[in-house]
């Protein structure tokens, strides 16, 4: 039940990152509630797909589908105030990620993948929804403009991995690869800590 729970706050939580770009790209309830929807459920909808857990959750369970919804008119009615807050929002979307990608990692071992795949899908999972957000917005996703993101996501999934594979108890495992993205994601919104990008004109 708990993970129950904490999969919900995760969930709610993206949802309302992904409703506050809908308002700031102007678009109306359903654009705010299609946004919030797909940032909060798109990771683990993929990762579903992916590995063949059919229907997905996000399907399956009626609350997977009231939570972003329920976060989409919060977002619509009081954007204002949570814009002003975005950046506690921000800290409390670093750790909806790092809980993702660890969950999203174990249940891809759980489905028989290679310590390697599911340490992508458990990247996959954090950012995914994130990704279909901003294309759906025409924009280029967050990730590929130096945001660190995906990085701390797939260290967290692979530290999960790791302690899967040497038998260590599912919670001590889930603590550190969460552990492990949620420092390193808070580092880079703390310190302004941004992935490499190119250097001089792009004339290419």
């Amino acid at each position: 039940m708990l993970l129950v729970v904490l999969d919900l706050v995760g969930i709610f939580v993206f949802a309302i990152s992904g409703a506050l770009v809908a308002v700031r790209k102007d678009l109306d309830v359903f654009g705010v509630l299609v946004l919030a929807g797909t940032t909060g459920l798109g990771g683990g909808f993929l990762r579903d797909v992916l590995i063949g857990a059919t229907p997905p959750a996000a399907l399956a369970d009626w609350r997977y589908l009231l939570v972003p919804v329920a976060a989409g008119l919060v977002v619509f009615w009081f954007h204002s105030t949570l814009g002003r807050i975005e950046r506690q929002v921000n800290v409390f979307d670093a750790f909806g990620l790092s809980l993702f990608c660890v969950a999203g990692a174990v249940k891809a071992l759980d489905y028989g993948l290679g310590p390697l795949p599911a340490a992508l899908l458990g990247m996959v999972t954090g950012i995914g929804g994130g990704m279909i957000r901003d294309v759906l917005a025409g924009r280029v996703p967050e990730i590929f403009r130096g945001e660190l993101y995906a990085t701390p996501a797939l260290a967290g999934a692979g530290v999960a991995v790791v302690g899967v594979e040497l038998d260590a108890p599912l919670l001590v495992m889930a603590v550190a690869g969460a552990g492990v993205c949620l420092v390193w994601r808070l580092l880079a919104l703390w310190r302004g800590w941004h992935a490499p990008l190119p250097r001089g004109p792009a004339s290419v």
